[in-house]
This record gives structure tokens, sequence and C-alpha cells, in this order.
């Protein structure tokens, strides 16, 4: 007994490193984790729910269930596989910590108030992002959007296995098919460092154990995914601070596709889409992305245009040169899009949430992104409100991941001019 106590402590051990090195390898590993990681045979509090037995999960909800390993109380900046900062480690003024491609999900608790041309306004945390049901970490449904827009799912459905197969099953086979079954999954297929798989032999888990073809549940009302999960890559270090190095996901392919599955009329002729997707950028636009630096300079190349605030899919579902875009942020990964490069909803939005209405990766509401060479806020001079939104400076830093104000313009318009280039 006391030699299995000592291994149960160095196995924790060690899965506390791994985890802490910003590599979530040692609990899903690509695919299905251990059983007791996030159900309880006996003592679940999930375990009558609705008149149901809800699934035995060691929290009240499935999405909870995600954050008991996916929040961290007591986190002082960017950590690891955390995609949600505690309420308790954002108090007023202190924007979320998480720096993920995703976004974090605790910008949903910050509401900001202000005046904008002498008319008061509220900016309600509930439009910045997909609004999942977490009650022991305090999220609730969209209060406005009562289903997705351009849709039919039900928010008060919304949770992380929404989106995500918590079992993990869908995997990348060595010819590159994506299958439920097949080849047993060796490990996660996220990241650029990952083992490729061996036809017949081995096979790695899908980008961010992503859902795929056949793929639905119960609270979903009958949705069910159509496409395969989005070919993409990112760095093992994906979460932390761009002040000084961006951090590349290498979108391959299927990402708007995929997005469908829940926002369908956003991707037909009902009217709802006006911006393209999946089409090719063209020489025009792919020369406008790769010249743009800021306001007013066209002086960028190809080389090293590439601007994880605005990312695209390279049309590719080649990994080898995914994982070459992921694997550092030198000059070399930084190269920017080609013409048959396509722009996809994660152009403008983020996955989980960010600092700005509907998820965007920049502020849409306001003229300016930067003011005077400033990052706009409640706290500096001179005060705009229509561009700080009831923020100060830090809060609008940290929604652009604490890149410098320096990194744009003195006076910096929307980055929809990355790629229309009309400022």
């Amino acid at each position: 007994m006391k030699g299995l106590k000592l291994g149960l402590v160095i196995m924790a051990t060690a899965l506390l490193t791994i985890g802490l090195s910003g590599m979530a390898y040692a609990f899903h590993s690509g695919g299905v984790a251990e059983c007791t990681g996030c159900h309880s045979m006996h003592s679940s509090p999930s375990i009558v729910k609705n008149g149901t037995y809800g699934y035995l999960l060691i929290k009240s909800d499935q999405s909870s269930t995600c954050l008991s390993c996916h929040e961290h109380a007591g986190d002082t900046g960017p950590s690891s596989y955390h995609v949600s900062t505690a309420q308790a480690d954002m108090p007023t003024g202190k924007p979320p910590l998480q720096r993920t491609p995703g976004g974090d999900f605790g910008w949903l608790k910050k509401t900001y108030t202000g005046v904008i041309r002498s008319a008061p306004f509220t900016e309600d945390g509930a439009t910045h992002g997909h609004n999942i049901v977490a009650a022991d970490s305090g999220y609730v449904p969209d209060s406005t959007n009562t289903t997705a827009p351009g849709g039919t799912f039900v928010s008060t459905s919304l949770g992380c296995q929404s989106c995500h197969d918590p079992h993990g099953k869908y995997r990348r086979l060595g010819d590159g098919t994506i299958a439920t079954t097949g080849a047993p999954i060796i490990g996660s297929g996220s990241y650029h460092n990952n083992s490729n798989p061996v036809t017949g032999v081995s096979a790695v888990g899908v980008y961010r154990l992503l859902a795929g073809k056949g793929y639905t549940k119960p609270e979903m009302g009958g949705i069910t995914y159509t496409v395969d999960p989005p070919a993409a890559v990112v760095n093992s270090t994906y979460n932390r601070t761009e002040a000084t190095t961006q951090t590349r996901v290498a979108y391959g392919k299927g990402m708007s596709e995929w997005c469908a599955t829940c926002h369908t009329d956003m991707h037909t002729n009902s009217g709802k889409l006006v911006h393209p997707v999946s089409q090719d950028l063209g020489g025009i636009i792919a020369g406008n992305y790769n010249h743009y630096v800021k306001s007013g300079d066209l002086t960028g190349s190809q080389t090293n245009s590439y601007l994880s605030l605005v990312p695209y899919e390279e049309n590719s579902t080649d990994y080898t040169a995914l994982k070459t875009l992921a694997a550092t942020s030198g000059t070399a990964t930084l190269a920017g899009p080609a013409a048959n490069a396509q722009v996809m909803c994660l152009s403008c939005h983020r996955a989980h949430a960010s600092g700005w209405p509907e998820a965007t990766r920049w502020n849409n509401e306001g003229e300016l992104i930067t003011n005077n060479g400033l990052w706009p806020g409640t706290d500096t001079t001179p005060t705009l409100s229509q561009f700080a939104r009831g923020r100060i400076s830090t809060e609008t830093q940290a929604a652009y991941y604490d890149r410098p104000a320096t990194t744009f313009a003195t006076f910096q318009r929307s980055l929809c001019n990355k790629c229309h280039a009309q400022d």
C-alpha cells in the first residue's frame, strides 16, 4: 500500500508538471481520458438531473465538469490548458487572464457601461462569445439569443460538449481519413510536435477533440454534425501572452463548414451571410494582407505579414506543412497568405469568447483601435468613450493579447483593413 501511494504521488507530480508546461497531453492524450477524471460512480452531484441520471458527472453539469480542469482559481497569468478565468481572479478593472487562441470565457462576465455621444450604453458580457452553461462556475444561458444566431440550437443546452467530443472518439488515421474507430489513438493531433499516425497501426486525435460526422447529443435537439472536424495545428505552448511572440494556429480547411452545423442560416442564401467564407482570397486581397502593416502603411511583404488577430485558412490538409507553420513564431512561420488561402469564421471571431461584442478579435464598435498612440481607456487622456467602451486601458490591451499599442499606427483603424486596406 505504501508503494502504491508513493506511485500515485509521483504520477500526480508528473501530470502536474506536464500540464503546467502548456501541453495538455497527460489527461486526454488526444482521446478518451480515464473515466474517473469526469465521472463518479457513487457520489455524483448530477446523479439526478431533470429526472435522469445526469451522466454521473463529478460536477453538476457537463461544462462545469470540463472547467474542473480547464479553470483554475488562483491563476496569475496565462496557464496551460485553462480556457476560463475564475470570477475571483478578475475583479472590476482586471481582465481575464487566459490567452488561448479560442479566447477566455471569463469575458462573458465582463459587462461594461458608459456614455457615447451623450447616450448611456451597456455592453453586456453575454455578447462577448458563446454562453456555455456551467452552473458551478457561474456561467448561465444567453438571455438575448435563445437560439444560435442563424440556427435552431437552444441556448440553454449550450455546453463544451456541444462542440467537443468529451470521449474523443474522432481520430485521424495514417491516410488522413477521419474516423471514430480503427487504429488506436496514440496521442493528440493538435500540436506542432505530435507524432504522425501510421497507416494501419496508429491514429492521433483530431484538433481539440472537436465533434465530427454523426456526433449528436440528446440536448442538441436533433442537430447532428455532417462534416469532419476542421484541419488545424497549433504550437504546444499556445496559451501565452502575445506581447512579443505571436501564437499561430495553422488553420488548414473546413472551419466554416463545421461552424455551420449550428449557424446554418449564416451559410446559406438566406440573406444573413454577407461576408463570403471558404472562397479563395485571390491575388488582390492576399496582396492587401501581405502589404498591410498598419493604418497608412502598406510597405509589408508576404515573408512576415501574418497577424494572429486576423487568421485565415491555408486551404490545405497537409499536416506536415501545417506543423511547420505552427512550430515557432520566427520569420519563416509568419509568412502571409497565398492567393488560394481562404477567409473563415475565425478570421474575425474567437471560438470561445473575446473582449469585444460578438466575440470579434478586435473592436468593431468604434472608429479607432488605438488613439494617439495609446490603447483607449477611461483612464487615458484624452478619454474617448466610443473607443474605450467602459474599459480601462489595460483591459483593452488584454483583449489584444497584451500587444503594445505601438504595434499599430498612432491612430489605428479597424483590422478589417488587413484585407481591405481602406485606411
